[in-house]
C-alpha cells in the first residue's frame, strides 16, 4: 500500500498485494522475489505498508502529535507576526510569516492522511478530495523548502551589506520573492494536480499518482522532487550558512566578540542540521525507488522490508519539520520568547 504522500515523497504507488493477514503477505512475497521479471511491468512497486495496526497506530500517533503542535506553533507565529505587529517590517520576518501560513495548511491536511493511515491506506475521502489533499501537500512541502532557502539568503545578504555598508533590499521585494515562490511550488505541483487519482488496487481505493508512461515519468517524477525539494535548496542554504558563520567570524575577530559568534554558530548549526536530518532518510529511499523504477536495483527483499517498516517512518520525520520550523525560526528568538511569556502571566 502506499504511504502518505512521501510529502517529501511521491513514492505514491504500491504493490498492491493483499496484506489483511501476514501469511498471504509473506506467501506473495516469496513467489515475487522468486520471479524478479514479475516487476519488469509492474508500476506500482512501492511497498508501504503491511497492513501492521501497531505500525499504523504509531503512525496516526505522530501525524496527531504534529498536526496539533504545528497547529499551534504556527497560529502563534501568525498571532505575534501579523495580529500583534509589534516589531518592525523585515525581509526575514516576512519570509517567516509565509512559512508559517505554509506549514499551517500542510498540517491541516494531515488528518486525511491520518484518516488514510488508520483505514490501512484505503482512501476514503472520493477522487476530487484526493487531487486537492494530495496538491496541498505538495506544494507546501515545496514552498516551505523554498522559503527556508530564501531566508538563508536573506540572513547571509543582510549581514554582508550591514559589514560592507551597502543598503539592502526593501520589505516590497520580498513581496515579489513570496509570489515567485509560491508561483514556483505551484508549478512544482502541476503534475500531481494533474495525475492524482484514485486507483482500484486489489479491491482497495488508493490514493496515489498514475502516469500515462508509466514507470519511467514516476522515476522521472521522483527525482525532480529529490532535486529541486533537498539537493538544490541543500546546497544553497549550506553555502549560504557557511558564508555567514565565515562573516561572523571575522567579525568577532576584530570586535572580540566570540559571544556573538558562538550563538550565530548554534543557530545555524540547528538549522541546517535539523532541515537534512527531517528530510535526507526519506529522500534516500525515494532515490532507492527510482533506481528500481529504471532497473539499475533489484526489487528484493531489503528494498520490501526498508520500505514497509523504515520509509513511513521517514515520511513521519519529514512531517515534524512543519512542527519545528516554528520553534526554529520565531519562538527560538528572545523578543518572541519574552512576548509568549507576557501573554502567558496576563492571563
Amino acid at each position: 500500500m502506499h504511504s502518505v504522500i512521501s510529502v517529501s515523497v511521491f513514492s505514491l504507488f504500491c504493490a498492491g498485494f493483499p496484506d489483511s493477514e501476514d501469511h498471504v503477505v509473506g506467501s506473495w512475497l516469496n513467489r515475487s522475489l522468486a520471479e524478479p521479471d514479475r516487476f519488469s511491468n509492474l508500476e506500482d512497486i512501492d511497498v508501504t505498508a503491511d497492513g501492521s495496526p501497531v505500525l499504523r497506530f504509531l503512525i496516526c500517533l505522530v501525524y496527531s502529535v504534529v498536526c496539533a503542535a504545528g497547529l499551534v506553533g504556527n497560529l502563534l507565529v501568525l498571532f505575534f507576526i501579523r495580529v500583534k505587529q509589534e516589531r518592525k517590517k523585515s525581509r526575514i520576518n516576512f519570509f517567516v510569516l509565509n512559512l508559517a501560513v505554509t506549514d499551517f495548511q500542510f498540517v491541516l491536511t494531515l488528518p486525511f492522511w491520518a484518516v488514510d493511515t488508520a483505514l490501512d491506506f484505503s482512501w476514503p475521502f472520493g477522487d476530487a478530495m484526493c487531487k486537492i489533499i494530495l496538491s496541498v501537500t505538495v506544494m507546501n512541502m515545496y514552498a516551505s523548502v523554498f522559503f527556508l532557502t530564501a531566508m538563508s539568503v536573506t540572513r547571509y545578504w543582510s549581514v554582508y551589506s550591514a559589514l560592507k555598508n551597502r543598503s539592502t533590499q526593501n520589505v516590497c521585494s520580498a513581496k515579489w520573492v513570496c509570489a515567485l515562490i509560491w508561483a514556483l511550488a505551484t508549478v512544482a505541483t502541476t503534475p500531481t494536480s494533474i495525475f492524482s487519482t484514485v486507483s482500484n488496487v486489489t479491491g482497495e481505493k488508493l490514493c496515489l499518482l498514475r502516469f500515462p508512461g508509466g514507470q519511467y515519468w514516476l522515476a522521472v517524477y521522483h527525482i525532480q522532487k529529490i532535486l529541486v525539494a533537498f539537493v538544490l535548496p541543500m546546497f544553497i542554504v549550506s553555502f549560504n550558512y557557511i558564508m555567514l558563520l565565515r562573516l561572523i567570524r571575522n567579525r568577532s575577530m576584530k570586535t572580540r566578540n566570540p559571544k556573538r559568534r558562538s550563538q550565530v554558530t548554534k543557530s545555524v548549526t540547528i538549522v541546517v542540521l535539523t532541515f537534512f536530518l527531517c528530510w535526507m532518510p526519506n529522500h534516500a529511499i525515494t532515490f532507492w525507488s527510482v533506481l528500481v523504477k529504471l532497473n539499475a536495483a533489484n526489487w528484493d527483499r531489503a528494498y520490501y522490508i526498508v520500505h514497509t517498516y523504515v520509509f513511513p517512518v521517514t515520511v513521519c520525520l519529514a512531517h515534524t519539520n512543519s512542527c519545528l520550523n516554528p520553534i526554529i525560526y520565531c519562538l527560538m528568538r528572545k523578543e518572541f520568547r519574552n512576548k509568549l511569556r507576557g501573554m502567558l502571566c496576563r492571563e
